[in-house]
């Protein structure tokens, strides 16, 4: 296919259309519930006061904003694929936005800003605030912000590539967080999957994560890359971020796969490192004692190499026994730890930990 046949066949994937709509129009589909932002998403509105008020500001100042992206469904519905910080913070505002439990948020109480500072104490209803004097209603009503629409005639897929690519609006999200919301979008129980993997009590137990990578959802990258690289060919590795999405793209419209012993295995992996190594089961060993923070490779490592053995193992105290010598012999593994340094490359490393690990695991 040459340059020109592949341009003309992805562009017909990637149908938009766009529009100028003012805040009053947002505001009241959202009320209508004709647009939606998904509860899953909320977690990741997390815009600081200040950034809240400088965008209010903006709108207020007619300073041109990046468009938002929707996602047209077949029965007309928009949902929201990229603006969520400045779709929330204008509902937040106006007194509209709902949290997870579908319960209306407190009205946005607006800062001072640097071009507008009598915007202090401001809100979209003044009673009991000084709204130091009469907010302008109709002229923020009246503001306008376009809106891009992804057409039901797209492909699924174009939601992933876009969301993907414009990861915008001042509070960056992780690339794990980025999957999750377009996962919630195109296959929601398999998010769910996902999710309750990243959240069994012997998983988290076992990885040990610092609080800012669990607000990340590293946890679910994680959960994701066992998955991924038990169940996938790593030739196709190249950047292990955009390898993962391709295999997430992948996995959730895949019909085939067996998410249920899927699950099961997953837990029963975990279940023994939970019992055997526990938090340490990641982090390197001296010789002496497990000490450091979770490593990529170590887990790489343990998890697909006893994955792919963990139906030879069980809870019985010879097994546990028998796994946390492994863990910790391991460290003396040259196979392991000639790929196993924090500037290897994951093309390679990966590939190298997987086949390490199933041939160390295995009990024959």
């Amino acid at each position: 296919m040459s340059l020109q046949e592949e341009i003309t066949t992805k562009t017909k994937e990637f149908w938009t259309q766009s529009y100028s709509m003012s805040l009053g129009e947002i505001a009241n589909l959202y009320k209508d519930g004709e647009l939606i932002i998904n509860p899953e998403f909320q977690r990741y509105f997390r815009w600081s006061l200040q950034q809240k008020s400088k965008f209010i500001e903006s709108l207020l100042l007619g300073i041109p904003t990046p468009p938002i992206f929707v996602y047209q469904r077949e029965d007309g519905i928009w949902e929201l694929v990229d603006g969520l910080q400045r779709i929330s913070t204008i509902l937040e505002f106006m007194g509209y936005l709902k949290d997870e439990t579908g319960r209306e948020k407190p009205p946005l109480v607006l800062e001072g800003t640097k071009l507008l500072p009598s915007l202090q104490d401001v809100v979209w209803e003044a009673e009991g605030h000084n709204n130091n004097g009469i907010f302008p209603k109709f002229d923020f009503r009246r503001a306008k912000i376009n809106v891009e629409i992804i057409k039901k005639t797209s492909d699924i897929n174009a939601k992933f590539e876009v969301f993907e690519r414009l990861n915008t609006g001042g509070s960056f999200l992780s690339y794990q967080e980025v999957r999750n919301s377009l996962l919630v979008m195109s296959n929601k129980e398999a998010y769910l999957w996902l999710s309750d993997l990243a959240n069994n009590e012997d998983f988290q137990n076992s990885i040990s994560l610092t609080d800012r990578l669990l607000l990340e959802r590293y946890d679910m990258e994680l959960a994701l890359r066992y998955v991924v690289c038990s169940h996938f060919d790593l030739k196709d590795i190249k950047d292990v971020n955009e390898y993962l999405t391709n295999c997430l793209v992948e996995l959730s419209n895949n019909t085939e796969f067996n998410f249920k012993l899927a699950k099961i295995k997953f837990f029963k992996l975990f279940s023994l490192l939970s019992k055997s190594t526990g938090e340490s089961s990641f982090k390197k060993y001296d010789g002496e004692k497990f000490k450091g923070k979770f490593l990529e490779s170590a887990y790489e490592a343990v998890t697909l190499g006893l994955g792919a053995n963990v139906d030879s193992y069980s809870d019985t105290e010879s097994d546990l026994k028998l796994l946390t010598e492994k863990v910790k012999q391991m460290w003396s593994e040259s196979d392991f730890t000639n790929y196993s340094g924090s500037g290897s490359n994951a093309r390679v490393r990966i590939p190298k930990m997987r086949q390490f690990g199933i041939a160390y695991f295995s009990k024959q």
